[in-house]
């Protein structure tokens, strides 16, 4: 799959995300008082059997053709079907409007669908495989920001029958199902939209979900029961969302009972505070393994990191208990490999190859690169200037170099404005840096060829084109460029295993990235809510809670 510009990805991502683990304003809300965004009409939390649902996420858009962040794919999930889609708590996909998981040809180029039927979109248009295909092309030709996902990789789509879908691949992708159940891709009724570059309806939505948009506003939305919906109906009478303006607006939102749940975005210091509340009976806190992964990038093509020892050292001196327990307040996961463990193919080679603070270790490996007290290893670790959280993390990695390694290793901690980072960090320009992945579709994948790949490069020069200059290490391995390629065509799931412990094997001895945490996701709902769960893709899930 050729990459989409890393630089525009991770940007657009994160201006959507950082205050998941912005921590300044811990004075602010030790001292502030109670206070909310007043809400619109119809969207407090009542005893109507309604859901409020309180977040900092503001949606850009609602048409799933252009929706690639959070704030909106959250919403569309919530109104629509997926081909495939998950269980809360579970990477395995399962059947939606899919009646069965795809029959993929001998050459893993072709899979064909079978379709639901009984299906109606919101405004009564019966769903079956043409409107299915509409859906489909107009994700692709109307080319919104996440268009890249399918354009990539498929290269035909046709009816093969009312409720039969056909779709043909440009080359074999056994991840492909996984990409079928990204929100975007969900039907949408061709009388209510169309095709054509940039014809976006960004405050409408017309699906097949058991929910349907009654109300868009810049500060609320409302979704009613849709009361034609194929599934099981929600467990409410619909749900109000509130969108408050900051984290401290919608944590007293929440302690004050404006709304029933808190999802996205509290603040580390706002989580556990109201965690604490949990355990005195005062409300629920709900936790969930996420799939967002921290790590620090290492430039192969910079001195003195074109050494593996240097890699292999900073690899070695990293304290992940350390980092979660003074920067995230214990609220994430160490990691030791560049996929999570969300996924059973994970390895944590990194654990058993370098441990953690293992000092001595990473010494040893710089004395042996030609490093000493005299002639110290020098790198400077870059982060976006927005990132409270990995400023923490670049300090207190500074100091423990500073404190333990002997001045054979020094780092310097420098930043500049966010925009800027993700822009030249593909330009080869930070040696080392700190940066978050939020995956596009949750397969190992997505955490490996993202990472690892390179359609042009070299052993002397690096990568000059392939997603791992992108992401700024430039690695390039000819051996790991085939591994990637093997599992992508490989549908037996045992087999892809073993050749993803291949790659994290190589990646290990390599180290173009240290994995450093992998994120938990944080809900929070009221006493008489139950219910409430998140799906694998960081989505609440509105139709299961009830109060």
């Amino acid at each position: 799959m050729t990459l989409f510009s890393l630089s525009v990805r991770q940007w657009r991502r994160i201006t959507q995300f950082l205050s998941l683990f912005c921590i300044c304003l811990f004075l602010v809300v030790s001292c502030a008082r109670p206070q909310t965004t007043t809400p619109g009409s119809g969207n407090t939390a009542t005893g109507d059997g309604r859901i409020t649902i309180g977040t900092t996420a503001k949606p850009r858009t609602l048409d799933p053709a252009d929706a690639y962040e959070l704030a909106s794919l959250g919403l569309v999930f919530n109104m629509s079907d997926r081909l495939y889609t998950y269980e809360p708590g579970s990477t395995e996909i399962k059947p939606q409007l899919a009646t069965a998981l795809p029959k993929v040809s001998p050459d893993g180029l072709t899979y064909t669908i079978p379709l639901r039927q009984g299906v109606v979109f919101h405004d009564g248009t019966p769903f079956n495989a043409d409107a299915m295909v509409f859906s489909i092309r107009r994700f692709i030709e109307n080319k919104g920001k996440p268009s890249f996902l399918l354009a990539d990789t498929v290269d035909s789509l046709k009816t093969t029958g009312e409720y039969e879908l056909s779709i043909k691949l440009k080359k074999p992708f056994a991840a492909f199902p996984s990409l079928l159940a990204f929100s975007g891709v969900c039907p949408v009724s061709p009388k209510a939209y169309e095709l054509g570059a940039g014809k976006f309806k960004p405050e409408t939505f017309v699906g097949t979900g058991p929910y349907k948009l009654a109300r868009y506003g810049t500060d609320s939305l409302r979704m009613d029961v849709f009361d034609k919906y194929w599934g099981e109906k929600p467990a409410n009478k619909g749900v109000n969302i509130q969108i408050q303006t900051s984290p401290v607006n919608l944590f007293n939102a929440f302690r004050t009972g404006a709304v029933d749940v808190a999802y996205l975005s509290l603040q580390p210091d706002q989580i556990r505070s109201l965690e604490e509340g949990a355990k005195k009976g005062d409300w629920q806190a709900i936790s969930a393994e996420g799939s967002v992964v921290s790590y620090m990038v290492l430039n192969r093509n910079q001195k003195p990191l074109d050494q593996p020892e240097v890699r292999q050292a900073i690899a070695a001196l990293i304290d992940r208990p350390l980092l979660n327990a003074r920067v995230l307040f214990n609220q994430a996961d160490a990691l030791y490999s560049m996929i999570p463990t969300t996924f059973n193919v994970s390895q944590p080679l990194f654990k058993d190859k370098y441990g953690d603070a293992q000092f001595d270790q990473a010494k040893q490996l710089l004395t042996s690169a030609g490093f000493s007290k005299e002639k110290p290893a020098k790198v400077q670790v870059w982060y976006p200037a927005s990132s409270a959280s990995r400023s923490l993390v670049a300090q207190t990695l500074k100091s423990l170099v500073d404190q333990r390694m002997d001045s054979i290793l020094q780092f310097e901690v420098s930043t500049v404005e966010g925009a800027t980072f993700y822009k030249d960090i593909a330009k080869g320009l930070y040696p080392a840096a700190l940066l978050d992945w939020y995956p596009d579709f949750l397969d190992p994948d997505n955490y490996v060829q993202p990472f690892l790949a390179c359609q042009k490069g070299s052993v002397a020069k690096g990568c000059e084109d392939g997603g791992s200059q992108t992401q700024g290490s430039f690695y390039y391995n000819e051996a790991v460029n085939k591994l990637i390629d093997q599992q992508r065509q490989e549908q037996n799931p045992e087999r892809r295993k073993q050749i993803f412990t291949q790659i994290q094997t190589q990646v290990a001895t390599d180290v173009p990235y240290v994995p450093l945490w992998q994120n938990k996701d944080y809900v929070f709902a009221r006493k008489g809510v139950s219910n409430v769960q998140l799906d694998p893709t960081q989505n609440l899930v509105y139709k299961s809670i009830k109060k």
